[in-house]
């Protein structure tokens, strides 16, 4: 009697994702400084005073950081949807694809984009929950239908 054949579980362990997120600061920090710019000189032409800082949780500071979060999200859900990996992911050889194995819509990377950043707010709970989940998925994977896996190594 044959039994039935084994699913693969991602084998994407957390510290190539945490070593791929570590790669993927650079980046996103250099398109963050371009964001910055503008809102930076207009809060001096605003101020008339250029030792002025951007006061905290006012309009504008919230505005640069939903311009930021933007940005990132940006880079991080058209590289994975042009390739599947963003510039961190590659010498780690991981790649997000959707749960068959597929490419996964730009909807479907928004959505995993949003669920990583709650899950990255709430102390990273949304990535240790992969060591609970029965698939090995974090929580932006399960609930956004999507998942990481890596890559064999090319001969």
């Amino acid at each position: 009697m044959k039994s039935a054949p084994a699913i693969e579980k991602p084998r994407t362990l957390i510290g190539w994702r945490l070593l791929a997120l570590l790669y993927d600061i650079w980046p996103v920090l250099a398109m963050w400084l371009a964001v910055a710019i503008p809102f930076v000189l207009v809060d001096v032409v605003i101020s008339g005073d250029v030792r002025h800082n951007i006061e905290p949780f006012s309009p504008m500071w919230w505005l640069l950081w939903a311009c930021c979060w933007g940005v990132a999200g940006l880079y991080a859900t058209f590289s994975w949807l042009r390739g599947g990996q963003t510039l961190g992911m590659r010498p780690w050889r991981l790649k997000v694809t959707a749960l068959d194995g597929g490419a996964p819509s730009l909807a479907t990377l928004w959505r995993r984009y949003a669920l990583a950043t709650l899950s990255t707010l709430a102390g990273g709970l949304g990535f240790w929950w992969a060591w609970l989940d029965r698939d090995r998925l974090t929580f932006h994977d399960r609930y956004s239908g999507t998942r990481m896996v890596r890559l064999p190594k090319r001969a």
